[in-house]
């Protein structure tokens, strides 16, 4: 890779990093059965049917209660999804879509640009590669500050867990499409975060930033599937293979 190619890369990480901190800046395992926090009355899911042993029990959750809730949830090892995100600021907007495919340890997203290239990333948290289009060549460098939550510039949901006392403003269950989701809201009226988690994933289907009351930035998951990845889903353009696939 060209000597500019490189600085590219490397200035496009401190970018990604700065912007997903600003974002309020998640590893990967998944539990089978998620049992959240009970009050003194569990809330039966009105999207989950009767409780049958085996299903998801779903209790319920407040903004006291809510960061154990999300302390139950695990990652899945194997998903693949695609993520759309919309940024607004003032006199315009943005947007891309980004596909994720994750086997633990190792990560791949690949981006659309606003420039029609490609730029695609495989991380396993300790070193990153990054190719943009069909090229051959990889810029290689250890991981830093690359991981696929940055890569998709999407909020970490766990943060929420770091929150003080006081600061989580609503909590509860919603439904994003047929998504049950636990939805978390932060900040204040002037600035506010909203995450939905999904209680079938444990993943973060949608993230909201509002701003004086107007929408800043909005990302949604369009669809998750918990199934082992495409063979060669995680092979570099030269060959080398840094996950098998099953």
């Amino acid at each position: 890779m060209d000597t500019k190619r490189s600085w590219a890369a490397i200035g496009f990480f401190a970018v990604a990093a700065l912007l997903v901190a600003l974002m309020l800046t998640h590893t990967l395992h998944r539990a089978t059965r998620i049992t959240l926090p009970a009050e003194e009355t569990a809330a039966q899911d009105p999207a989950r049917g009767d409780g049958e042993a085996g299903e998801l029990t779903l209790v319920a959750v407040t903004p006291q209660t809510v960061q154990a809730a999300v302390a139950t949830l695990e990652r899945p090892e194997e998903y693949c999804r695609a993520v759309k995100v919309e940024q607004y600021w003032s006199g315009g907007s943005g947007s891309y879509e980004v596909t994720v495919t994750v086997r633990s340890p190792w990560s791949r997203t690949d981006r659309t640009l606003p420039d029609g290239r490609t730029r695609h990333t495989l991380t396993d948290s300790e070193r990153a590669y990054i190719w943009y289009d069909s090229e051959s060549t990889v810029y290689e460098a250890p991981a830093g500050s690359v991981s696929a939550d940055r890569e998709q510039t999407i909020p970490t949901y766990e943060d929420v867990l770091a929150l003080p006392e006081g600061s989580i403003r609503q909590a509860d269950y919603r439904l994003l499409g047929d998504e049950t989701c636990i939805y978390v809201e932060t900040g204040d009226e002037e600035d506010t975060l909203c995450y939905w988690v999904s209680t079938r994933t444990g993943l973060l289907a949608a993230a909201e930033r509002v701003v004086d009351g107007k929408t800043a930035y909005w990302m949604e998951s369009m669809e998750s599937e918990l199934r082992s990845p495409a063979a060669g889903a995680f092979a570099l353009p030269d060959g080398r293979v840094l996950q098998e696939t099953a």
